[in-house]
């Protein structure tokens, strides 16, 4: 046995025997160094055995710390098959999320955005009103259809750290991410058509098939590996399905990586039934895992998937800078960009080319992805302290969005109403299922910095749904 396996079967036993109980910081790398006479490399190397036994986890500048064994046993359970396609609902639902105003302290937990008040941010702001004041006034015209030359050479540097080697010819910019599913969805599909998606799943997706007239098959997905290929198999030998759409990376709301070995067979289903898969990775980049999860269009040889992301959760949603890359369905997208908003903005794309060219924006995301990974340790302690016993809680590998769920008993529409009182909103789990599954569930937002004010909230939404349990 190697020197750094004893090491992690000594901490692995003290782990156990309740001597470093769950939360406590393990003693350091170079501690643990010069109490067991064993290089630093060594004792990294059994930290990583440690992490990969799910025992402990690394939180970035602050160390080791054991993990919460409740957290182990708690994650979300797998939805049960849909047995047919069905036509989309929940758009009165999705609609109240998104258009709920901004009042004056209210905790917003309910919506996927990104904190946007960081530092690392205000070089971005400078540029914006640099490429206002260009006297040629480049930015007040309309840009190619296909979006800024220099963002999308931009855009492709950074696909390589996913396996992506694209060239920016074959990128197209779109008005936000929104933009970019709907032209994917449209470039290979028709009113009528099956789409297959992962389950819960991303509510701007499935009603972007709403509106297009399409159905929804919902296949289960694993909260750690993603969709179940087992199940999409039975479901395209049942019905003519015509894409997969899912967020394999960083998925909103599971948060979960789909490991490449899955991502490989999935690609290899779609060549054996010869349909697209439309990826969304537009919460790729802030895997906490370096270098960031491969996507799946990096195995892909023959063009069949769409690549679908933005800058809306790595920067800034105002921005409305996002992009496809469509593969063999290019010159189709292209027409489908064309009749949908024809040359998206030019000034805000001026000025995220220049910000990834000077380097701000790599250490914009190093940041985030940081405060993200803290704030998830943060917030899933705060929902395990005041939740009833028995909730069941993601595992994010990303991001910054915790998807939770509670006793069946428990509507969390209604739950979303009674917090109102408190000026706390949430985001209901119906709105992530075409048919309207996950009413015990909701999906919490993490990103923002977190306070006291927050800890309050989290308490009253853990009280509301204990009442409201009690009154059941």
């Amino acid at each position: 046995m190697n020197r750094y396996e004893n090491l992690a079967n000594v901490l692995s036993d003290r782990i156990e025997q309740g001597l470093y109980p769950a939360g406590i910081r393990l003693p350091s790398v170079r501690v643990l160094s010069s109490e067991h006479g064993v290089s630093v490399s060594t004792v990294q190397q059994a930290y990583r055995v440690l992490e990969e036994k799910q025992l402990v986890e690394a939180r970035p500048k602050s160390g080791y710390f054991v993990k919460d064994a409740r957290l182990q046993a708690a994650l979300p359970a797998v939805c049960r098959p849909t047995q047919r396609p069905v036509d989309i609902s929940q758009w009165d639902q999705v609609l109240e999320l998104i258009t709920s105003p901004h009042r004056p302290g209210v905790v917003q937990l309910g919506r996927g955005s990104p904190d946007v008040t960081a530092a690392t941010l205000r070089p971005l702001s400078r540029l914006m009103g640099r490429a206002g004041q260009h006297q040629n006034l480049n930015a007040f015209h309309y840009d190619s259809i296909y979006g800024s030359e220099e963002l999308r050479e931009q855009i492709a540097r950074l696909m390589i750290d996913s396996g992506s080697h694209m060239d920016a010819s074959n990128i197209l910019i779109t008005t936000g991410c929104h933009e970019a599913l709907s032209i994917a969805i449209r470039s290979v599909c028709e009113q009528g058509d099956i789409v297959a998606v992962d389950s819960p799943s991303f509510h701007g997706a499935m009603q972007t098939l709403k509106g297009f007239g399409m159905k929804a098959l919902e296949i289960p997905t694993d909260p750690v590996t993603g969709i179940s290929l087992e199940a999409l198999e039975m479901a395209l030998e049942q019905w003519p399905v015509k894409a997969i759409q899912l967020t394999p990376n960083c998925n909103n709301p599971l948060g979960y990586n789909m490991p490449d070995d899955r991502k490989k067979s999935l690609l290899r289903l779609a060549q054996r039934y010869d349909i697209a898969i439309i990826e969304d990775d537009v919460y790729g980049e802030l895997a906490y895992q370096y270098p960031r999860p491969a996507t799946i269009t990096s195995f892909d040889e023959d063009g069949r998937v769409l690549l679908c992301s933005s800058f809306s959760k790595t920067l800034a949603p105002g921005l409305r800078v996002g992009w496809i890359a469509p593969g063999r369905y290019h010159d189709r997208a292209l027409h489908m960009k064309y009749i949908t908003t024809g040359a998206s903005a030019t000034l805000p794309q001026i000025a995220i080319a220049d910000f990834i060219k000077q380097g701000h924006y790599l250490q914009h995301m190093r940041r985030m992805r940081n405060q993200y990974q803290r704030n998830l340790c943060t917030m899933a302690d705060w929902v395990m302290k005041y939740f009833p016993c028995g909730t069941r809680v993601s595992r994010p590998q990303g991001g910054f969005l915790l998807w939770i769920e509670l006793d069946e008993r428990v509507d969390t529409q209604r739950l979303n109403r009674l917090l109102e009182e408190h000026l706390v909103q949430i985001a209901i789990g119906s709105i992530f299922s075409a048919s309207g599954k996950y009413r015990n569930c909701l999906r919490i937002n993490y990103a923002q910095p977190l306070t006291a004010k927050t800890e309050r909230a989290i308490q009253q939404v853990g009280l509301t749904i204990s009442q409201m349990l009690e009154n059941c």
